[in-house]
């Protein structure tokens, strides 16, 4: 068989390949004589994935909670893939920095839309049995939406809004981690006494979340568009960019959560408190808590009213 020139390139490149990591051409060669072709249950891995799904009850619709959280923790860690690449690139130009933005938001617009396999697709008798099965559980315990926050703003507008004023970049971000917004879910603040809730989530990713705090304190996405060049962060697609990722994320997506939880715990056959036992209304809604990513992009007006 007469070897082509392409071909003849393509080994001279691999050939080069593998030298400058100090390895022998034709030791891979011989692998590929040995390895199986690709199929696509191997390389999405279907079999593991569908075989995560492990229900505490025998009732149907808890297999649709399930799904659609893993669903919900596959989109944050795409979330999480783009937002890294725009944190990490050392001086990303204007039209990446858009593009991945609202790859971003694209992702939490799909996220918002879905909640309707939350509100209309379960029974709400089912949902009211099987959530006693979940306490003392909360999806407040997503770590990656966590880091997801951390990534996008500075420290201080993911402070609970009480103490925002007595907080500073010279604060200790074991300080500042105890005056989170989130702290208020499951902590007394006239006590300090913290839930069962809080003590678990802070047991199993504390440590990684000072870490992330620290780490994104000064590439977060709020800072690299500080970065930009004044006439970029002047640019209208990409102000709108950023301003559809703020809106998105922490008043559409948030209150699309609210409002399916609301059917359900509201539903007048059973308790009344989240399965972690927070007061969900106001750690939930916007308006409370004003979590806002970008502030100096919005009017004074749009502050004031923001979640209304």
């Amino acid at each position: 068989m007469e070897i082509s020139s392409e071909i003849e390139s393509q080994i001279q490149q691999l050939d080069e390949k593998f030298k400058n990591i100090d390895q022998k051409t034709q030791t891979h060669l011989d692998g590929l004589l040995w390895a199986k072709p690709i199929t696509y249950w191997d390389y999405i891995q279907t079999d593991a994935l569908l075989n995560l799904q492990i229900q505490r009850t025998t009732l149907p619709d808890e297999m649709v909670f399930i799904m659609y959280h893993q669903v919900n923790e596959l989109l944050f860690k795409m979330i999480l893939w783009e937002i890294n690449q725009v944190c990490h690139c050392e001086k990303p130009e204007t039209q990446f920095f858009t593009d991945r933005l609202m790859r971003i938001s694209r992702y939490f617009d799909m996220l918002t839309t879905s909640f309707d396999i939350m509100g209309d697709g379960m029974e709400v008798d089912q949902y009211m049995k099987f959530r006693n099965t979940l306490t003392p559980a909360s999806g407040f315990q997503s770590a990656q939406y966590r880091m997801i926050e951390f990534a996008s703003t500075d420290l201080i507008n993911l402070i609970d809004h009480r103490f925002r004023a007595t907080i500073d970049r010279n604060t200790p971000y074991e300080h500042a981690f105890e005056h989170l917004y989130w702290q208020a879910a499951g902590k007394d603040h006239t006590t300090g006494k913290k839930s069962y809730l809080i003590l678990e989530f802070e047991r199993k990713y504390k440590a990684e979340f000072i870490r992330h705090m620290q780490e994104y304190n000064t590439i977060n996405i709020w800072q690299k568009f500080k970065q930009l060049p004044e006439n970029d962060q002047k640019n209208p697609q990409l102000v709108e960019a950023m301003k559809h990722f703020d809106k998105t994320v922490n008043i559409t997506w948030v209150m699309g959560h609210l409002n399916a939880a609301k059917k359900y715990i509201e539903s007048g056959k059973g308790s009344a408190e989240a399965t972690g036992g927070s007061d969900w209304k106001k750690y939930m809604h916007p308006k409370y808590q004003k979590r806002i990513f970008f502030p100096e992009l919005w009017t004074e007006h749009e502050l004031a009213t923001w979640g209304e």
